[in-house]
């Protein structure tokens, strides 16, 4: 894994400067966020030797390098999934690539099924916690102590001091932004009616499957993290109709402008 690590920093570090201390991961259907981004560089997946493919609809599969508001950010434009057959050890590659290329803060966002009956589609939910319900973990195996210690802390994993900023940001923007926990399903199934009680049950405010693994990989090497779903349906139960990724994507689509709204004030006044 290290050797992957260091042959991707090795090809990304000349395009980053010195001066790259943001992260973003864009989920489902958030992607063209990235057109933003002055200057960009591109660098595809495929052309990082031993890493992983995103082979999901909506994700271009590619680390999108540049300047924003000012600020060299790095951006994944795609992620990569369990369900997807990678290991989670795999899922954290990227994030300690970030960590490499000297990436302080980082911004997660998804698409995720709202659980809290109090949710529409189309709200966006900062992330408070989460709650790994995938059956695997991205620390399993032989801890790498230059990352970070073999039993992190989990209490601080969305950065509080972050996430209040996050909050005057989205008054500030006029963004509506709701708050909750939000749970990983491995997937690729969307989750039962029954999961989706049980997730309500026990704390869960959004469902998902991805995330929790890229946010743990970056709590264990210190970088301050924030969540952000966007709430594309309802979960599974809630409503009288059936799921679709279609539908993932054109609540996406819709709600894109206010999802560049508060990301815009991300940047620019909180990281």
């Amino acid at each position: 894994m290290n050797e992957v690590i260091e042959r991707a920093v090795g090809i990304l570090s000349p395009l980053c400067g010195e001066y790259c201390k943001i992260g973003l991961i864009l989920g489902s259907g958030l992607g063209e966020y990235a057109e933003k981004i002055e200057n960009k560089r591109f660098v595809n997946y495929s052309e990082l030797p031993g890493f992983p493919q995103s082979r999901v609809e909506g994700h271009k599969g590619r680390f999108v390098i540049g300047e924003l508001f000012g600020k060299t950010v790095i951006c994944m434009q795609g992620r990569f999934h369990y369900y997807e057959g990678y290991p989670q050890s795999q899922i954290a590659l990227a994030v300690r690539v970030m960590k490499r290329l000297g990436v302080e803060k980082l911004l997660l966002t998804n698409a995720a099924g709202g659980v809290n009956l109090s949710f529409s589609p189309g709200d966006l939910m900062l992330i408070s916690d989460h709650i790994n319900f995938s059956g695997s973990h991205p620390l399993i195996g032989e801890n790498d102590a230059d990352f970070g210690p073999r039993f992190p802390d989990q209490t601080n994993v969305y950065d509080r001091e972050l996430r209040e900023r996050v909050r005057l940001a989205a008054k500030a923007a006029g963004v509506a932004l709701q708050e909750g926990v939000y749970m990983m399903f491995s997937g690729p199934t969307f989750e039962s009616p029954a999961e989706i009680v049980f997730a309500r049950t026990i704390g869960a405010s959004a469902v998902g499957m991805s995330t929790v693994p890229e946010a743990i990989a970056a709590t264990h090497c210190g970088i301050k993290t924030i969540g952000i779903s966007l709430i594309t349906n309802m979960a599974a139960g809630i409503l009288n109709q059936p799921l679709s990724h279609e539908e993932v994507q054109e609540t996406a689509a819709i709600a894109s402008e206010k999802f560049t709204k508060l990301v815009d004030r991300i940047v620019t006044d909180v990281f």
